[in-house]
C-alpha cells in the first residue's frame, strides 16, 4: 500500500485506499481507470456505491473555487453516486450532485445537477438521452447484427496479430462488441 500511494503521489494523484483513509466512502467493485481525480481536498463529501466504473480522466469535484477570490470562500457540496453507474471518459461531476442507480454517463459529459436512476445521460450539461432499458435494447439488437468478439480478442486474452487483423477487417464498416 505504501508503494502504491507513492506511485500515485509521483503522478500527482491519491490512491483510492488513501482517499478512503481520508474519508471517501466507496462500495464494492469500484473500477477507477487512469487519470481519475476524486477530489482529495474534500473526499469525505463523496459517496460511491457498488459496481461503479470511472473511465479515464473523470473528475469528481466536491468543491468549486470559482468564488474564492471574490467572496473569500469556496463552494462545496456532497456527491452521491449510486450503484451500477458508468461514467464515460473525460467527464466531470460537480458539487451537490446525486446520481441514481443504473446510470450511464457518456464521455465528455459535465454533470451539473442530479440524475435520476435507470437512464442514460450525456452532454454539457448532461441531459437525459433515453432510458437504460431503451439503450440496452438498442445495443442488444446491434450485437445481433454486428461482430462480437470473445476474450481471445483482448490483450488480457493474448490477442494474436492474426486476430487483430481480423478484428480490424470486421469493424471496417462500423462498430462491434468485445467481451
Amino acid at each position: 500500500m505504501i508503494i502504491k500511494d507513492f506511485i500515485y503521489r509521483i503522478r500527482g494523484e491519491y490512491s483510492t485506499d488513501r482517499l478512503i483513509r481520508m474519508g471517501l466512502k466507496v462500495g464494492k467493485n469500484l473500477k477507477r481507470m487512469h487519470g481519475v481525480i476524486l477530489d482529495e481536498s474534500h473526499c469525505w463529501l463523496i459517496t460511491i456505491g457498488d459496481n461503479v466504473t470511472f473511465a479515464p480522466n473523470v473528475h469528481v469535484l466536491a468543491h468549486d473555487a470559482s468564488t474564492k477570490y471574490h467572496l473569500g470562500y469556496t463552494k462545496i457540496g456532497s456527491i452521491k453516486i449510486g450503484n451500477n453507474v458508468f461514467v464515460g471518459a473525460e467527464s466531470v461531476i460537480l458539487p451537490g450532485v446525486e446520481i441514481g442507480d443504473n446510470v450511464i454517463i457518456g464521455a465528455n459529459s459535465v454533470v451539473t445537477r442530479s440524475l435520476d436512476s435507470d437512464n442514460v445521460y450525456g452532454g454539457n450539461p448532461a441531459v437525459r438521452i433515453c432510458s437504460l432499458t431503451e439503450y440496452l435494447d438498442k445495443q442488444t439488437k446491434l450485437m445481433n447484427e454486428t461482430a462480437v468478439f470473445d476474450e481471445s480478442y483482448t490483450i488480457a486474452g493474448g490477442i494474436t496479430d492474426e486476430k487483430k487483423k481480423e478484428m480490424i477487417n470486421k469493424l471496417k464498416n462500423g462498430r462491434g462488441f468485445v467481451v
